[in-house]
């Protein structure tokens, strides 16, 4: 029996998809690297057919990638020719949520925005928190352990999951849907998944900690004159504003570029720093006097040189969609999006060095910057008009170059993926990396758990 039949017969023919079935949509992830489509897709509807189907794709020794909402930017979810795609997407919804616990039960194909809207439906707020939110899935968030913009006051994603179910590459399941905050029991397994972006095994449910909603934000948008600035100001929003849940800095060049794109004004021109701050709050009058009280002392600190507090939920999203600069991939295709962290302090001096580095090579280059700087946070956005493969990699070679030099981290929180995989020793040692072969060999013995990811072939 081949491959196909054997899959057909034990999950049916509306759950593989194979020739003309196989949409386009699953060729890629957001990157649009892929260049394949694959040579099945298979779309479970519950952990059992996801054991099922991996477990004869062991059997068959068949590649397998694991498809969440395709919204990554790494080439993680990328298919080669022969490669088989299992999608979550038919995984998806809400089973449970205990009031008392604090917590969410969710499977892995849910949409992100979807469960974020069923908890604040049931008084919670879901702390994951992404641009992407209305198409990235639960488990695509967990495999890259996605930072987002509420790192600063929840964690990354890594750090809101209590328990996991996991189904290994035999297809073993693995559940452990622990919903306890203290769990002292031997290894976290649950930790090898998280970020492992599926070359471990593939995430099918996940208990996630839900935290009280809060009755409202407060949000106001603010210039600065100097990185200086910006640092001295996020010290004091973390020392005065309890509720700090953003702090989003946006460099001149991004801020012009969106605002311009958008049509939208703030201020009587562009300055050196734009930053976006935000603090849950229980709606008081109280509350926005404090928070007016820190701007003011912001001002006569000379740390802000102008803002603006947000009046009504349209004027947050304003400034938002310029920090989200969804105009920017449209307006600019084929335009590279690299994420790196570094200590806080040293973000703009990279910044300053990118750029420099980046318009030596391509003098008219677009080179913009923005950052979660509270997370120590950086994302880079170049677009060399025309680009050849060979000019794309030039232009990770300057930035993960300058990131090895300065020891920071290739990725903050898009993952690895193929597209960074070649340069993952500029942040981890071979030590680190041989661990990593060795614990891939462990739980996936045949190498089919999305191969040609995360770890760089043995020399």
């Amino acid at each position: 029996m081949t491959l196909i039949d054997d899959l057909i017969e034990a999950l049916g023919t509306e759950t593989v998809l194979t020739g003309n079935a196989i949409g386009e949509r699953y060729r890629s992830d957001a990157s649009t690297t892929g260049k394949s489509l694959p040579l099945a897709v298979l779309r479970p509807s519950n952990t059992e057919q996801v054991s099922l189907a991996l477990a004869i794709c062991d059997r068959h020794r068949q590649p397998v990638v694991p498809q969440g909402g395709l919204t990554g930017l790494a080439g993680g979810a990328n298919a080669r020719g022969g490669d088989i795609a299992l999608s979550l997407e038919r995984m998806s919804g809400v089973e449970e949520i205990d009031t008392a616990a604090g917590t969410m039960t969710v499977l892995a194909g849910t949409p992100l925005e979807v469960a974020q809207m069923i908890a604040e439906t049931a008084g919670f707020l879901l702390p994951i928190d992404l641009g992407a939110r209305g198409s990235c899935q639960i488990g695509g968030n967990l495999s890259t352990n996605a930072g987002g913009i509420r790192v600063i006051r929840h964690g990354v994603t890594r750090d809101n999951v209590l328990g996991l179910e996991a189904v290994l590459a035999d297809g073993t399941v693995l559940s452990s849907l622990n919903r306890m905050t203290k769990n002292n029991t031997g290894y976290d397994l649950r930790q090898l998944f998280i970020g492992a972006e599926g070359t471990l095994g593939i995430i099918t449910r996940a208990v996630l900690r839900l935290r009280p909603l809060p009755a409202s934000r407060l949000t106001a948008l603010c210039a600065l004159e100097s990185y200086g600035h910006v640092v001295s100001l996020l010290k004091s929003a973390q020392r005065t504003l309890s509720g700090l849940s953003a702090f989003e800095a946006m460099w001149e060049s991004y801020v012009r570029f969106n605002a311009e794109a958008l049509k939208l004004t703030f201020f009587d021109k562009t300055y050196p720093f734009t930053i976006i701050i935000e603090q849950d709050v229980d709606g008081s009058d109280e509350d926005r006097d404090r928070f007016e009280a820190f701007l003011a002392k912001a001002f006569e600190d000379g740390l802000v040189t102008d803002a603006l507090i947000a009046q009504s939920e349209k004027e947050a999203r304003a400034f938002w969609s310029v920090r989200e600069g969804h105009l920017m991939d449209q307006l600019m295709p084929g335009l590279i999006n690299l994420d790196i962290s570094l200590p806080v302090g040293q973000l703009d001096a990279f910044a300053g060095d990118c750029q420099a580095a980046l318009l030596a090579r391509f003098p008219a280059a677009h080179v913009s910057f923005f950052g979660h700087v509270g997370d120590s946070n950086l994302h880079v956005g170049v677009w060399v008009e025309n680009a050849s493969a060979h000019d794309l990699h030039e232009v990770d070679t300057i930035a993960y170059d300058l990131v090895r030099k300065y020891k920071g981290s290739i990725s903050a929180e898009h993952g690895i993926g193929t597209l960074k995989r070649d340069f993952l020793d500029h942040s981890r040692s071979q030590a680190e990396i041989g661990v990593m072969r060795r614990i891939k060999a462990a739980l996936d013995p045949n190498g089919i758990m999305n191969p040609g990811k995360v770890i760089p072939p043995a020399v």
